[in-house]
C-alpha cells in the first residue's frame, strides 16, 4: 500500500520530500500510469494538490507573468489573459491530450513527465532509465524516436509545454529543503540530452514552483503545429513553435524570430539558423531564399536512426508549416 502525505504549504511539501525517498504528485496522470507499469518503484507519495501557493496566474507591474507548476494545462488553455498575451502557450494547451486529461494535467507536471518509450513502459525490459546498462529502443523497434540524436537514450522527451516554453524564453524557479533561496534558470536546463537515465535534471526532494514567462511583445505574431498519426490525443511526431516580432502592429518585417521543436530530440529544441534566416521577412510573403536555406539546413542537424529517417522531411515541412501560419502566407 502507498502512502499518501498532502501538505498544506511548500515548506511541509519540501519536507515531506527531503531524504525520504517520496515521490512528488501533481495532477498525476503520469505518475500514477508509472506506478501502475512498474516504471517506478513503490514509494511514498507527497501530494501537492493542497499546496496552494503552487496554483495560478500572477501577473506583475511590468506586464509579464508567472505561473504556478500546479496550474491545470486546462486553465492555461482557457486563460484569456494568456492567450492574449502568450498566445503559442495557449495554442499548445489547447490540444493537449484530452479534455480530461487537460482538466487534470499540470503545467509542471507536463514538463517534468517521463517519456512514452514502450521499452520503458514495459517491465520486460531494462533500459537506462530503469536501472539498466543499454537502450534496447537503439537496436530495437524505435519508429517514433529522435532523429536528432543527443545521446545513449532515443526516446524523445514528450512535453509539448516545454517546446512553448523554450520559444518564449521561459524561465523556471526551482526550491529544495534547506536551500536559502529558491533557484531561477532557463526552461532549457531542466533537460540534458546526454543522460540516458533522466527525462528531467531535477534531483529527488527538488519542487518546481513556478514558470515565468517575460514582457509580451505586442503585436507578435505566432504558431503551433504538430504532426501526428492521428487527429486527436495522439504523441507528436514532430512538432514546432514559431513567435515573430513584426512590430507593434504586427505588420511590419521581422525583428526577431523564436523557433522551437519538439518530438525530435531528447530535449526539446531552438533552431537559431532559421530564427536568424527570418529576420527582414514580411508578413504575407513568401518565405526569402535565406529561409529557403535555413529550412533545407535542418537536415545537418539530424542524425536518424534506421527507422526516423522519415522525421528529417517531417521536421522540416512542419517547420515550414508554422513559418507561413506565423506570417500569414497565402495558400494556393
Amino acid at each position: 500500500m502507498i502512502t499518501v502525505t498532502r501538505p498544506a504549504t511548500l515548506d511541509e511539501a519540501l519536507s515531506g520530500l527531503d531524504g525520504t525517498g517520496a515521490l512528488p504528485r501533481a495532477g498525476g496522470t503520469d505518475l500514477t500510469a508509472c506506478l501502475g507499469s512498474g516504471v517506478i518503484g513503490s514509494a511514498p507519495v507527497v501530494d501537492l494538490s493542497g499546496v496552494g501557493e503552487l496554483r495560478g496566474v500572477d501577473w506583475l507591474p511590468d506586464g509579464s507573468a508567472r505561473v504556478g507548476a500546479l496550474t491545470g494545462v486546462g486553465e492555461l488553455a482557457g486563460d484569456p489573459g494568456l492567450a492574449d498575451a502568450y498566445p503559442a502557450l495557449a495554442a499548445v494547451a489547447r490540444v493537449l491530450a484530452t479534455p480530461q486529461v487537460r482538466d487534470a494535467a499540470t503545467l509542471g507536471g507536463n514538463l517534468l513527465q517521463r517519456n512514452r518509450c514502450w521499452y520503458l513502459r514495459n517491465p520486460a525490459f531494462d533500459c537506462f532509465q530503469t536501472g539498466g546498462d543499454s537502450c534496447p529502443a537503439r537496436s530495437g523497434d524505435h519508429l517514433y524516436g529522435v532523429v536528432v540524436d543527443q545521446g545513449p537514450c532515443v526516446a524523445p522527451h514528450p512535453s509539448s509545454l516545454a517546446v512553448a516554453l523554450l520559444a518564449h524564453d521561459a524561465t523556471v524557479l526551482v526550491a529544495g529543503a534547506g536551500s536559502t533561496q529558491p533557484e531561477e534558470r532557463p526552461v532549457a536546463d531542466l533537460y540534458d540530452g546526454a543522460d540516458p537515465a533522466r527525462d528531467h535534471v531535477l534531483a529527488p526532494g527538488r519542487v518546481l514552483v513556478s514558470v515565468s514567462l517575460p514582457v509580451p511583445v505586442r503585436g507578435e505574431r505566432s504558431s503551433h503545429r504538430r504532426a501526428t498519426g492521428r487527429s486527436r490525443s495522439e504523441w507528436p511526431l514532430v512538432e514546432a513553435v514559431a513567435r515573430l516580432d513584426c512590430g507593434v502592429d504586427g505588420a511590419g518585417p521581422v525583428t526577431r524570430a523564436a523557433v522551437a521543436v519538439g518530438g525530435v530530440a531528447r530535449t526539446p529544441l531552438r533552431l537559431p539558423g532559421v530564427e536568424s534566416a527570418l529576420v527582414g521577412a514580411l508578413p504575407g510573403r513568401a518565405l526569402g531564399p535565406e529561409a529557403e536555406d535555413a529550412l533545407a539546413d535542418l537536415a545537418s542537424l539530424c542524425s536518424p536512426l534506421p527507422s526516423t529517417g522519415y522525421k528529417v522531411d517531417l521536421l522540416r515541412a512542419t517547420v515550414r508549416d508554422v513559418l507561413e501560419r506565423a506570417l500569414g502566407v497565402p495558400r494556393s
